[in-house]
């Protein structure tokens, strides 16, 4: 019989990679994904330790998991294992384990490939099973393949850890140092998503761009090099990757978006902040004009490039001219879209240990301001679309009937009145409005543009 495995994921794009291995790792013990975790034999929290207070989350959503624990053993249906994952499991296994001693199994993104035995162990003794190692195998060789498809848009770690260590950040210490996974692994799994439907391959990584592995003539591979050889999988009609570091942009990946028109034209690159003297304090180790030096030879290689990025205001001992600097550079740079965030000390980085921590207040004022120009830009971006034709990639079925969504070559969400016959296809699409967070459009034509196979005619409307 088929037990019941509720997965919760919190975090990056990374851990919604990781639960989906986990399901495949837990298949063969016979658990199938459900959507709620009433009655559930496994629950999972996969966690991720970036947000603000995400150990309380944890904490307070754990104390729900106890609750239905509890409910399940009273009415005779058997035992459900509760797990920790992730992020936090990494940083604070041992606290997990004291303050919610109910749980069974807590355990580090590294360590999920062996589930199975954690599982049996989990299932004969009482108590936690608690595992943070970071083992010297990579668990990437010890994963099975893919069990169901990922749809039409997938993602695909290529690339795990990092050696930055950027003052704000916890991710060198629960993902543990830079790996690149080898060229034919990442191949042979990229085949078997296209074969499965799939039509766009997100590569991931937490610095994905210092992807260096091992390529199929024995030599060393970058990331523009990996993308020319997926450009050449047939079916595989777009490729984006995030998230970039700024020091890893290598001019073959430049090149890479100039000659490789499977290659998105949109790039998350992060720079955090427009000062050089707060990116110093982060650790960045790049300036604000080796950024803008970047940005510039990334559009003159493509000119209709779309940049994304990431801002910390309110860094300890961020002053009135630093915040103005990164003002500066996001009026110079132009954002189609940005992620903001006021900083907040994460336990055991080095930014927490600083006395210069600046005041609430201020730090709302500043995430304000510099949002209120970050949306302005965005939505400046979208509203140039009006009027516009753009391939879109449709992947999945809108709210109203007969409505599809799908991404732009931009990531921008577009909507429009379509046949469900038209998912997974690019089909043109012309765009009649824009939203502040996505466009809505049309079908243009009965045709829809495929890098991998031409034009082809379709019936497109409803």
């Amino acid at each position: 019989m088929s037990k019941k495995l509720f997965i919760k994921t919190w975090g990056c794009q990374m851990n919604v990679y990781d639960s989906a291995r986990m399901a495949d790792v837990l298949a063969p013990l016979g658990y199938r994904p459900v959507d709620e975790p009433d009655g559930a034999d496994m629950v999972i929290l996969n966690t991720c330790h970036i947000r603000e207070k995400a150990s309380e989350k944890v904490f307070s959503e754990l104390g729900r998991l106890r609750q239905l624990k509890d409910v399940k053993a009273e009415v005779g249906d058997g035992r459900m294992i509760v797990a920790v994952a992730g992020c936090v499991a990494q940083a604070e296994g041992e606290e997990i384990v004291a303050r919610a001693p109910f749980v069974d199994m807590v355990f580090g993104p590294q360590t999920y490939h062996t589930l199975p035995e954690m599982v049996a162990k989990a299932s004969r003794k009482a108590g936690s099973v608690l595992n943070t190692d970071f083992p010297v195998e990579s668990k990437f060789d010890f994963l099975p393949d893919e069990s169901a498809s990922q749809g039409v848009s997938a993602f695909l770690a290529v690339q795990e850890g990092c050696d930055k260590f950027c003052t704000f950040c916890v991710v060198p210490y629960t993902r543990g140092a830079e790996f690149s996974r080898p060229g034919a692994q990442i191949l042979a799994e990229a085949r078997r998503l296209v074969a499965g439907g799939t039509r766009e391959i997100n590569l991931l990584g937490q610095n994905v761009n210092a992807w260096h592995g091992e390529g199929l003539d024995g030599t060393t591979w970058g990331l523009g090099r990996l993308v020319r050889e997926l450009a050449d999988i047939d079916g595989l009609e777009r490729i984006r990757y995030t998230t970039s570091h700024p020091r890893d942009m290598e001019d073959d990946l430049i090149r890479a978006h100039a000659e490789v028109p499977q290659l998105m034209p949109y790039l998350h690159l992060p720079v955090q902040a427009g000062s050089d003297r707060v990116l110093a304090a982060m650790n960045r180790k790049h300036t604000a004009d080796d950024y803008r030096r970047i940005v510039e030879r990334l559009r003159a290689a493509k000119p209709d490039l779309a940049l994304s990025g990431d801002f910390i205001v309110g860094f300890p001992g961020e002053s009135d001219a630093d915040f103005a600097a990164t003002l500066r550079l996001v009026t110079d740079v132009g954002y189609a879209q940005a992620y903001s965030f006021k900083y907040s000390a994460r336990p055991g980085t080095p930014a927490a240990l600083e006395h210069a921590q600046l005041p609430e207040d201020v730090k709302d004022a500043r995430l304000a301001a510099l949002q209120q120009l970050l949306n302005a830009q965005q939505q400046a971006f979208n509203e140039s679309f009006v009027g516009r034709t753009v391939p879109v990639l449709f992947d999945r079925v809108g709210k109203r009937a007969g409505q599809l969504l799908g991404k732009s070559p931009y990531l921008q969400s577009v909507h429009a009145d379509a046949n469900e016959r038209l998912l997974g296809r690019i089909v043109e699409v012309r765009v009649d409005a824009a939203h502040p967070n996505s466009l809505a459009g049309s079908v243009a034509t009965g045709e829809y543009r495929s890098s991998a196979t031409g034009t082809q005619t379709v019936e497109a409307t409803v």
